[in-house]
């Protein structure tokens, strides 16, 4: 079942809201809620500003990307860097949950875009933003913690890191998502997402620059204890194996002799570049805007749902 995050999850299945970037390593909420340092400086947190209870990453001097599924409408406001921008326009992507906001105003600094392909962005370190709740309860099987449920709302933003194990094809409407396991082995900014982190980026390091590679989606999900209907919750898991996975009436029981993890997923800004490249007006360097005219743009990011290993595949979309 796809639950996106943020707005299906909260509004349609009635369970609590989810947390922004949930960490292996610590429940502590002030975890990670400042810009990143060191060799992680200039990773993306700079280029985020406030989309309603969501985030948004500025592309343009005059456009930010976010998830199509989160909403909005024209005349709504977006918060970077301390300035407030009402929105002009909007531009959809096709074939993806991309959604691309123009605004009335000229950001003095925005990512830049991957561009290499999903399958050269398989095994680097990526980055991830969001908003939303703190870790919830332990999730226990056989007497070992295996993961924990999506807790309390709060909206902070945080930041996590993970690694792209590959991509997924969502289909025609949503095309390529790229995938993060949440595996307990990434250290201690190992971080999976939930409700509220849909419209974050996923920004990747190439030629010594971190760039824009995708928009969160969705999580894997529900799971349950006793596949019991009714009984389903979400939740970061580590190891599935002696859960049910699925939704009411098609719940299927976890087995196997490996850990199966639960992953995120982001929509691919490598694979929609054909549509951005359409919308965006070339544009200088970022942080060189002098005589720019207004560009129209969309680029998109995603989160997507499966349990791999021969499992029914179920997506939550928070």
């Amino acid at each position: 079942m796809r639950i996106r995050i943020g707005f299906l999850l909260l509004l349609c299945l009635g369970a609590s809201p989810a947390q922004a970037v949930l960490f292996y390593s610590t429940g502590d909420p002030a975890f990670n809620t400042s810009a990143p340092t060191g060799g992680l400086q200039d990773s993306g947190w700079q280029y985020q500003g406030s989309w309603g209870g969501n985030l948004g990453t500025a592309i343009a001097p005059n456009l930010f990307v976010t998830a199509k599924h989160i909403g909005g409408s024209i005349g709504d406001t977006f918060v970077y860097n301390g300035t407030s921008y009402q929105t002009t326009a909007v531009f959809d992507s096709p074939n993806s949950d991309l959604r691309v906001w123009q605004v009335n105003g000229t950001f003095s600094s925005y990512a830049q875009l991957y561009t290499g392909s999903d399958a050269s962005a398989q095994g680097q370190s990526a980055v991830v933003f969001g908003r939303g709740t703190q870790r919830g309860g332990n999730v226990t099987i056989n007497g070992q913690v295996v993961g924990w449920t999506w807790g309390t709302a709060d909206q902070v933003q945080r930041w996590g890191q993970n690694t792209v194990a590959g991509a997924t094809y969502g289909g025609a409407s949503l095309g390529n998502l790229l995938r993060f396991g949440f595996t307990g082995t990434g250290g201690p900014n190992e971080a999976t997402l939930s409700g509220g982190d849909s419209g974050g980026a996923v920004f990747i390091q190439n030629g010594g620059v971190w760039k824009l590679a995708g928009i969160n989606y969705s999580v894997d999900g529900q799971f349950s204890y006793t596949g019991v209907n009714g009984s389903g919750f979400s939740a970061a898991i580590a190891d599935a194996r002696g859960l049910y996975f699925g939704q009411d009436g098609n719940w299927q029981l976890v087995g196997g002799t490996n850990p199966v993890v639960s992953s995120f997923y982001a929509t691919s800004i490598a694979d929609n570049l054909g549509f951005l490249d359409g919308l965006i007006t070339p544009v200088p360097e970022p942080g060189v805007i002098a005589g720019f005219g207004s560009a129209a743009c969309a680029v998109l990011f995603g989160l997507e749902t499966r349990l791999r290993r021969g499992r029914a595949n179920r997506r939550q979309t928070p």
